[in-house]
C-alpha cells in the first residue's frame, strides 16, 4: 500500500450506519437475493469507512469434516470488504485479495466478517478484513484486498448477454 494516501470522504449517497449497503445485483452469488445457491450476504455500513455482514454456516458450505470450505470464506471476504469502496467510490472490482486462515470455522456456526477501508490511491481501494464467531471477537481469517474503481456500464457491457437477468441489463447498458 502506498505511503501517500487520498483524503477521502464518505459518499453522499453511501448507506449509512445501520443501513444496508446496496447489492451488487439481485443475481450475485454473494449478495444477491435472487441467487438461490449463492451466499445471500446482506452487508451492513458501519461508522467511519467500514462494513460488516454475518453468515451462518451451511451444511452445504463444508469443506474439510465439520468446517466450511476456505474457498467460499473467500467468496464471503470478497463480497464483504467489496462492499467498503461503495462507501467512499461507488463501482469497483477486486484486483488482489489474499487471505490468512487461522483457525477452522465450524458448520453450524455464525461467522461476522468486518471491514474497513485501509486506504485510497487514485482508483485502487485497500482494505482489510477479520473474520470471527459473532459470540467471539478472536480472529478466525484475515484477509487484505485490492479493489480497482471502474465504469460499469464500460466494464461489463460486453458481458451483459451472458448475464441470467440480461434481459434487465439490457436497458441499461444500451449504447
Amino acid at each position: 500500500m502506498p505511503a501517500d494516501l487520498d483524503p477521502v470522504t464518505r459518499h453522499p449517497k453511501a448507506a449509512k450506519p445501520g443501513e444496508p449497503v446496496g447489492m451488487h445485483n439481485a443475481t450475485c452469488y454473494g449478495c444477491g437475493d435472487r441467487s438461490p445457491h449463492g451466499l445471500n450476504i446482506v452487508n451492513i455500513a458501519g461508522e467511519g469507512f467500514t462494513v460488516h455482514a454475518d453468515m451462518r454456516v451451511e451444511p452445504w458450505m463444508e469443506g474439510g469434516p465439520g468446517v466450511i470450505h476456505g474457498g467460499l470464506l473467500s467468496t464471503a471476504f470478497d463480497e464483504v470488504m467489496g462492499a467498503v469502496p461503495k462507501l467512499v467510490a461507488g463501482a469497483a472490482v477486486t484486483g488482489h485479495l489474499e487471505i490468512d486462515y487461522l483457525k477452522p470455522v465450524p458448520v453450524g456456526s455464525v461467522v461476522r466478517i468486518d471491514a474497513e477501508l485501509l486506504g485510497m490511491k487514485g482508483r485502487k481501494i485497500y482494505t482489510k478484513g477479520v473474520a470471527h464467531l459473532v459470540d467471539s471477537d478472536e480472529p478466525l481469517a484475515i484477509s487484505h484486498a485490492l479493489f480497482i474503481t471502474i465504469k460499469g456500464r464500460e466494464h461489463f457491457s460486453a458481458y451483459v448477454e451472458n448475464s441470467q437477468a440480461a434481459d434487465e441489463y439490457r436497458p441499461y447498458f444500451a449504447p
